[in-house]
């Protein structure tokens, strides 16, 4: 599996995702997941190079409206961390393909 970049962004960049990228970054550790994480609001979303973005389940929709080029995963629960490995999981799987 090669290595992966995530944006996680939330609408005001604050609070939410930055909990959230802790959460992801301690999944990603625990696992070994080939993925670099960063952290921005929604502005930093256009020009982001990687290759998934990871947001709660309501900016997830607006996003995926865009069609934009990277993977969308939403995440309801930001402090549970099977969601995120799951959610995390599936992202992989499809970036593989």
């Amino acid at each position: 599996m090669s290595n992966h970049k995530a944006l996680v962004a939330c609408r005001a960049g604050v609070g939410s995702s930055l909990m959230l990228k802790i959460k992801v970054n301690e999944v990603v550790k625990e696992n070994n997941f080939p993925l670099e994480v960063e952290h921005s609001s929604l502005d930093g979303v256009p020009g982001f190079p990687g290759d998934m973005i990871i947001t709660l389940p309501d900016v997830a929709e607006e996003l995926r409206e865009k069609n934009l080029p990277q993977k969308i995963v939403g995440i309801a629960n930001i402090v549970d961390k099977n969601e995120i490995k799951t959610k995390l999981e599936e992202a992989f799987a499809e970036l593989e393909k």
